[in-house]
């Protein structure tokens, strides 16, 4: 999956990031090359927005489109700069969305601060050093019960069976949400984040009312969670949220909905995706995959910074200026979006040394997979990364030959996201 530099290659007038089928949904090689004649000739670069996106989104008249930015320098730049740029009007779609839409579905995410900072100052507390290191024994138990249904099968599909189950089963153990409902969560989720694909939302159906329903199914059950854990409080995370106070603040139930839509969404969505890429990068990097199975514990560190940066899960985080300001040399009135583009960022041949290859020893590797360096790095960074090691650890301890196929990849300009990936299982240890 390394860049074939025999590939197509584009021009500046063939790219259009604001196409998803044209851009999004090229072969991998010929997308990275087209980031990199941007970053290269057009770091920062305005592209239009179609004039109609389907019955569900019409583009508004004064939409006015939307700059990409592509460098390294300017993406960790602009993530250092909330007073500039601004998160409150949305950071996970181009578009703007209704108010609703930016309440539902992302939280803490759609806002600068002084909210921001509130909401992140009562999750953290929620999440504390003991429960966090309780987790380590969680996550290697699922990860092996979800091994152990692999027995006897010659073939699976490897995102269905096993990448996206354990970020699944531990956010919703996290959060006390009960097992005979994990399948309940993960078709809302993949509709929330994948809905623009028609596995998830079919061409026929209104798309907005497809994503907003999820999200009222997924609100009213928390809701109905923690109005529960409000009477009989237990050891869960939803307990915490909804009984604990730091400086006579606590989260409202809607708050609290808004909070595990997207700790459901994010990290799952995101964490599967990275160990779905890191399944397919080390099958088609055998040298790779035998060095870390040589030593694993050794290796684990830069291999898993690895996979995140190469996979970079989400392509993207929306900003709007709040006033006149400059960026990499660029000018913007107030009002102005900006797609901060990871996944270039990640590929940026000034910062990562031949940035296409994948090399589980990368040490220089400050790569923006998990978000900008700001306010808005990723809460769950710490979690994605123990979930990933401790998935490979157990895959390559009893499945060490199971290898993968070609990647069904999902229809989407936000998440680099896989939706099926065949597997071969192989000889099941013990």
């Amino acid at each position: 999956m390394d860049v074939d530099r025999g590939a197509r290659s584009l021009s500046l007038e063939d790219i259009d990031l604001a196409a998803v089928d044209d851009f999004w949904l090229l072969p991998l090689e010929v997308r990275d090359a087209g980031l990199a004649t941007l970053r290269r000739e057009r770091p920062i670069a305005h592209f239009d927005l179609p004039p109609f996106l389907g019955p569900s989104f019409p583009v508004a008249p004064d939409e006015k489109g939307f700059w990409a930015v592509t460098r390294y320098e300017d993406v960790v730049d602009a993530s250092r700069r909330p007073e500039d740029f601004s998160s409150a009007r949305g950071a996970t779609s181009i578009l703007d969305l209704p108010p609703m839409f930016l309440e539902y579905f992302g939280g803490m995410i759609n806002a600068d601060d002084p909210k921001h900072a509130r909401l992140r100052r009562i999750v953290l507390r929620a999440f504390t050093p003991k429960r966090l290191a309780a987790l380590e024994t969680e996550v290697t138990r699922r990860a092996n019960l979800i091994i152990d249904r692999l027995d006897g099968r010659a073939n699976c599909d490897f995102m269905r069976d096993v990448a996206s189950l354990l970020p699944l089963q531990i956010i919703c153990d996290l959060m006390g949400i009960p097992a005979d409902r994990y399948d309940y969560v993960l078709e809302r989720t993949n509709v929330i984040l994948g809905g623009a694909d028609p596995e998830y939302v079919a061409p026929d159906q209104d798309l907005a009312a497809a994503v907003l329903t999820a999200g009222v199914e997924l609100t009213a059950l928390m809701t109905e969670l923690g109005r529960e854990r409000q009477a009989h409080p237990t050891e869960d995370v939803t307990s915490a949220l909804v009984n604990a106070e730091l400086d006579g603040e606590r989260l409202s139930h809607d708050e609290l909905a808004s909070f595990f839509i997207l700790l459901a969404v994010a990290g799952n969505e995101t964490t599967r995706n990275a160990i779905g890429w890191g399944m397919k990068l080390l099958s088609d990097h055998p040298d790779q995959r035998e060095a870390w199975q040589a030593d694993f514990e050794g290796l684990a560190p830069t291999a898993v910074e690895e996979i995140v940066r190469w996979a970079s899960p989400v392509i993207f985080m929306r900003r709007t200026t709040s006033r006149p300001c400059e960026l990499g040399g660029q000018h913007f009135d107030a009002g102005e979006k900006l797609v901060l583009l990871y996944y270039s960022a990640n590929r940026d041949e000034t910062v990562f040394d031949q940035p296409e290859r994948f090399d589980i020893r990368r040490s220089e590797n400050r790569h923006v997979g998990f978000g900008g360096y700001g306010p808005h790095y990723c809460l769950g960074a710490h979690l994605a990364r123990r979930e990933i090691t401790i998935m490979f650890r157990e895959l390559f301890r009893r499945v060490p030959e199971l290898e993968v196929g070609e990647p069904d990849r999902l229809r989407s300009n936000f998440i680099n996201g896989i939706k099926h990936l065949p597997c071969t299982v192989g000889p099941l240890r013990a």
